[in-house]
């Protein structure tokens, strides 16, 4: 049994989907702190505060993709999954497959926006 509904560009994942997404999100988010933290530790030359993008971008993407209930890959793939995890289905709609290209494409902005905002951030912290 389905626990959503496939809208186009608007939502292509379940209930057990969107969980999956939060934790990516937490994990990300797990990453960037311990990096932030080492950094902090060994007094890393500013430049080295670059490379905290990365646990930022996939923190981004996860908190994103849950936000919205679209995954940015199966949007790509004209793919979508409301059922349980592994059961993905195939958008037979070109326009609808569009629609859902379009939105995984803002949800890449989004989350890289977010990541170099923060990214950002930790570059100028003075420590």
């Amino acid at each position: 049994m389905l626990d959503a509904v496939y809208i186009p560009g608007s939502c292509n994942l379940g209930k057990s989907e969107v969980r999956r997404r939060q934790a990516v999100g937490l994990v990300g988010l797990f990453f960037s702190i311990i990096s932030l933290v080492a950094l902090i530790l060994v007094q890393a030359p500013q430049s080295a505060r670059l490379g905290i993008f990365l646990p930022l971008m996939i923190a981004s993407i996860g908190y994103v993709q849950s936000r919205s209930k679209f995954c940015l890959a199966y949007g790509f793939a004209g793919t979508f999954n409301l059922g349980k995890l592994g059961d993905i289905s195939r958008v037979s709609n070109p326009s609808d497959r569009a629609v859902d290209r379009a939105m995984a494409l803002k949800i890449l902005c989004k989350s890289l926006l977010l990541a170099a905002l923060a990214t950002g951030i930790v570059f100028v912290l003075p420590f």
